[in-house]
């Protein structure tokens, strides 16, 4: 089979294009014939070896993947081949076959195709957790939400509308992606390009601040997120795609009772009890249509290279997706 590694960290010419053999299911898994692979920023930050765990070498990426099952392992009781499936996994995805834990498996509803599928677990679950689990988010308060045309930041605006935000404030680094947000229900639009963008945030609270921030871009963008809090806000960092850390004095958050949250996904994945009513709301909220997944581009799994340069130019609205 075709598979995508590195050996090495670096930029997207470390990524190779090259043959594995195909892995065999152990009791609890099953072998899937994958037809989508969900790109994210933490598939650049494997490769550059600046992901929040260490990567070991050489490395196969990806974290999403949907597919076909084509065998099952000998305890594999609610699968059998032929159902399509979709997960989030440790590592792996970039490949034609992959093996995955019977117990992480999502079954796809008819109405859902794979490269819609591929998009819940890892940017569906995020959003849905930084908003609610870390974020509290409650009706009727103001939200922040960065990098809105993203694959995350998407489903964030749709959600936090869902769950009864007042205001949606939306950032982007263009017209186009601002348009996109707010058609999928951002109230208010952002430029964060511009110098004065906090000024801005602050004008459409009449300078109260917002009540709650998600923030995945790092270093500067960090800083001046943190200016734009309401006296008890709340930051949720949930990455860094700038490559950029940001540092702050905690001190400065007790003079208005603010928060500084982070959130890494596979912590929600090891509590079944906040992972599976999470994903079957999502389920419920994708099969009625209210919440739409936006697919930003597919390319073929050997082009792996040029798509991870086209996520990290910041230009992409949605998902990006490979197929083998």
């Amino acid at each position: 089979m075709k598979v995508i590694k590195f050996e090495q960290y670096g930029g997207p010419e470390v990524l190779q294009y090259t043959e594995a053999e195909r892995p065999e299911p152990a009791d609890n898994e099953v072998l899937v014939e994958v037809k989508a692979i969900g790109v994210n920023y933490a598939d650049t930050a494997r490769r550059e070896g600046q992901y929040v765990v260490p990567t070991p070498l050489p490395y196969i990426p990806g974290s999403e993947a949907a597919g076909v099952i084509v065998a099952t392992g000998s305890k594999v009781k609610r699968f059998e081949a032929g159902m399509r499936v979709s997960a989030l996994i440790e590592s792996g995805a970039y490949a034609d076959f992959v093996t995955i834990d019977a117990n992480t498996l999502i079954p796809i509803p008819g109405e859902v195709d794979f490269e819609q599928a591929v998009a819940l677990p890892l940017q569906g679950l995020s959003a849905y957790h930084v908003l609610t689990t870390m974020g509290r988010l409650e009706k009727g308060e103001t939200v922040l939400i960065h990098a809105a045309a993203g694959g995350v930041g998407a489903i964030a605006v749709q959600l936090a509308k869902l769950f009864g935000a007042g205001k949606i404030i939306a950032t982007a680094s263009s017209a186009e992606k601002l348009e996109h947000a707010k058609a999928l229900g951002a109230t208010h639009l952002v430029d964060y390009t511009k110098e004065d963008w906090v000024e801005e945030v602050k004008s459409i609270t009449d300078n109260k601040g917002v009540d709650l921030a998600l923030e995945m871009v790092g270093g500067e963008v960090f800083n001046k997120t943190l200016k734009c809090l309401a006296p008890f806000g709340r930051l949720v960092i949930f990455g860094a795609a700038s490559g950029e850390q940001a540092q702050f004095h905690p001190g400065q958050l007790m003079r208005k009772n603010q928060s500084v949250i982070g959130f890494f996904l596979p912590q929600i994945m090891g509590k079944p009890e906040l992972f599976q009513k999470s994903l079957q709301e999502l389920l419920g909220y994708m099969a009625s249509g209210e919440l739409k997944l936006t697919i930003g581009g597919s390319y073929p799994l050997a082009d792996a290279a040029d798509v991870h340069r086209l996520l990290q130019s910041r230009k992409t609205i949605g998902k990006l997706v490979l197929k083998p």
